[in-house]
């Protein structure tokens, strides 16, 4: 391996993007067409809920249709498949027929209702049964503005998951990415099917590596408006962006600690590309790794407890961890020649990264436990993979038809999404944390 992996791979897949440069956190809705997304699931899962969603009542006037995004929702994590309910409405007191119900194969149904109110927001109604048990499992009920009735269903949907399966449901979560569309790069800030994306910057040079911070309040990317990357913190909320690393020479591939105390990046300040823990307070960046190799691509494990990274040290481009203090690194990755963009799941049972096989970069994942690997696409330009905060679904860039765009993939790679840009090239993706 050369300087060849670092300047191709670690700065076009990892390098620091993140920032606002004078301008608002959300551009105008004009801005919306370049990153909205389309879902397509494909696929067949081996096991999977069959689920009723029925039209809610007075979705037909809504701008917002609930029932098809929870629908999609429920799809695309792959734990789902529905039911047929073609011309059903049905509101959240509604008592479902259970036994035809249970004849058309359904094991659950959703019913609700959408309803303006006076004052130009939205109330919003689910009701979610057992059809096999023939139970009432409870519902929900929101009161939106019109801007947050997709949130309101995604709401719905994360309530439906953890009814049903006992974990936690993604849905109302959110992903950073970045688009190419001409000379210009924008940073986005997304629901998590894609939609409502809402520009954070925009610049005429290369923006990359958005990483969300712990808490979901601060994106860190790479910037390179000085003519080299420098890292920055962007204040979601406010549009507010500072400083973090602009050493000498490259700063690049940042990522949060776990505690959100400090951030872990490669910098070449002093001469080749190693990784250092950098306080986000200021004062002197601390050295990790103490190689003549490029070690880049640093990520926690989300116990805080493990450093992965990526590093040519053994002549060729693999994933190794450390100690977060330093110290001695260990070798994870041994199938394949180059391997690279580590990404640990948040239950810490699973390790996402690109190999290159054949000249193609695929998604490969790791069963840390057992060092199984198991190649997950059949696309050829996959890069940047990022674990949903579940640990269910990754997201990452890949290349269809000439095009960068995004997808998302259960973890055995039976059901996958594309979030299909109505122009542009998409990359870059981080999964945002649960919302807190």
């Amino acid at each position: 391996m050369t300087s060849n992996f670092f300047s191709q791979t670690s700065l076009k897949r990892r390098a620091t993007l993140k920032g606002l440069a004078g301008v608002g956190l959300f551009a105008s809705s004009a801005g919306y067409a370049i990153a909205q997304f389309r879902v397509e699931v494909s696929g067949v899962g081996m096991t999977q809920l069959p689920i009723a969603i029925a039209t809610f009542r007075g979705e037909a006037q809504s701008p917002q249709k609930i029932g098809s995004i929870v629908k999609a929702d429920l799809e695309r994590s792959g734990m789902f498949r529905a039911v047929d309910t073609a011309g059903v409405v049905a509101d959240e007191s509604t008592r479902p027929d259970i036994a035809a119900w249970r004849q058309k194969g359904a094991d659950a149904m959703v019913t609700g209702s959408v309803s303006p109110l006076a004052d130009g927001r939205f109330d919003v109604r689910l009701r979610l049964w057992d059809i096999v048990r023939g139970l009432d499992l409870g519902g929900q009920s929101f009161t939106v503005t019109q801007a947050d009735l997709r949130l309101s269903a995604h709401r719905i949907s994360d309530f439906v998951y953890e009814k049903l399966t006992g974990e936690k449901g993604i849905f109302s979560t959110r992903i950073a990415y970045v688009t190419k569309v001409g000379t210009r790069f924008n940073l986005w800030v997304a629901d998590s099917d894609g939609e409502g994306a809402q520009s954070a910057l925009t610049s005429p040079e290369p923006i990359i590596s958005p990483s969300w911070s712990p808490n979901g309040s601060q994106l860190a990317y790479v910037s390179f408006e000085s003519r080299k990357p420098v890292i920055y913190a962007h204040d979601v909320a406010t549009g507010k962006r500072r400083l973090l690393a602009n050493f000498r020479g490259s700063n690049s591939a940042p990522a949060w600690s776990p505690d959100g105390k400090q951030l872990v990046a490669t910098l070449t300040r002093d001469g080749g590309s190693q990784i250092y823990a950098i306080g986000l307070n200021g004062g002197d960046p601390k050295r990790l790794t103490q190689s003549s190799s490029i070690d880049t691509e640093p990520t926690y494990s989300a116990d805080g407890k493990t450093i992965y990274f990526v590093s040519d040290r053994g002549g060729s481009p693999q994933i190794y961890r450390m100690s977060p203090t330093g110290g001695n690194p260990e070798r994870v990755t041994f199938t394949g020649s180059y391997n690279i963009s580590p990404a640990v799941s948040p239950d810490g049972r699973w390790l996402a990264y690109v190999s290159r096989v054949g000249g193609a970069f695929k998604l490969h994942v790791m069963e840390l436990a057992g060092g199984k690997v198991t190649p997950i696409t059949d696309t050829a330009g996959d890069e940047s993979p990022s674990f949903a905060p579940n640990s269910r679904l990754i997201v990452y860039a890949t290349n269809q038809q000439g095009k960068e765009t995004l997808m998302t993939t259960t973890l055995d790679g039976k059901i996958k999404a594309r979030l299909s840009g109505a122009s542009g090239d998409i990359r870059e993706p981080d999964w945002g944390p649960f919302q807190r």
